[in-house]
């Protein structure tokens, strides 16, 4: 219990003077109020804090615990370490192991040191008594789950967006499988095409929205796994539709204008006129419809931009139109 180890710690430095090392494995799994009680120990050196966590500490770890400590990022093991540790597990099991099948695991790790040791010991009872082959790996594979926390779920999203960014089909589709084999939910998926067709495609292929949300409503009406299809689809054409952030450029710039504009006013002639007595106000008066004017639409001379604009930088793009 922490709370105990605290106060054998405050004895510890009370009657020794000796501060004393708390680790904290899994320190993700701690709740928030949790983390907070560490923090006044930590501070007052009570206590030397070591947490360790397979998660991304700055989604896990309180902002106020995370600025009082020094973070080191432990990097994957390498295919040679797995190795040694694999011949360390068959050995324990007092079993051997072929050389395509323990270089099929080091691979297949991932890095991750107990992922690879537990496909090991599904593929010696698989194998048990006999040597383990290739056939009990790849067995023992399958009924491995894939790593994906939560850090890995926003690498792995962020992966697929960029690669449909940068028109790279085959990418695309692999990260989009890699979303789905890890089980995460196929409507944020959809609903990450839907903002990307808007935000990265826009006006350069209009008809990107109408694919991605189409794909979405394929989802809900038809389900996993036929919806694989519908969202692999919306994925490639997305992936190989022109690009542009023109729109998203557009409503970024005039929010901005709009949080920085002093009480910007409707100028008079954009006014609501339906009722009676608006002209006297000046609502209205000016007003030139476009569809009275027999020249383009776009030719009738007249300001839609407030007066408060005049003198700024209001940076319109001219590719609204594709």
């Amino acid at each position: 219990d922490v709370r105990e180890a605290i106060e054998r710690a405050t004895e510890r430095l009370g009657q020794h003077g000796r501060s004393t090392i708390v680790f904290v494995d899994e320190i993700h799994r701690f709740s928030t109020s949790q983390q907070d009680a560490l923090l006044p120990s930590v501070e007052s050196g009570v206590i030397t804090l070591i947490g360790a966590t397979t998660e991304n500490p700055y989604f896990e770890v309180n902002a106020p615990l995370r600025s009082r400590s020094t973070l080191f990022r432990l990097e994957p093991l390498t295919v040679d370490d797995i190795t040694q540790l694999l011949l360390r597990g068959v050995k324990a099991e007092g079993l051997t192991i072929q050389d395509d099948a323990l270089a099929l695991l080091a691979q297949r790790s991932g890095g991750d040191g107990r992922q690879s040791l537990t496909a090991l010991e599904v593929a010696c009872a698989l194998a048990r008594p006999n040597d383990v082959s290739i056939e009990h790996v790849e067995a023992a594979l399958g009924t491995s789950a894939l790593k994906y926390g939560r850090d890995d779920h926003y690498d792995v999203i962020s992966a697929f967006i960029k690669s449909m960014r940068a028109s790279n089909v085959d990418a695309a589709v692999f990260w989009l499988a890699r979303l789905l084999e890890s089980g995460d939910d196929p409507s944020f998926i959809a609903r990450r095409m839907i903002i990307f067709a808007s935000e990265d495609i826009g006006m350069a292929d209009p008809q990107a929205l109408v694919v991605a949300v189409a794909a979405s409503q394929a989802l809900h009406a038809v389900g996993l796994p036929e919806a694989q299809l519908n969202l692999a689809q919306g994925a490639v054409y997305l992936a190989r539709a022109p690009k542009g952030n023109h729109v998203a450029q557009a409503i970024w710039t005039a929010r901005d204008d709009v949080r920085n504009g002093a009480d910007v006013e409707v100028p008079p002639h954009l006014r609501d006129s339906h009722y009676s007595g608006a002209s006297e106000l000046g609502h209205g008066v000016g007003y030139q419809s476009p569809h009275d004017d027999v020249r383009d639409v776009e030719k009738v001379e007249q300001d839609y931009l407030p007066a408060q604009t005049e003198g700024r930088a209001v940076r319109r793009s001219p590719y609204y139109r594709g």
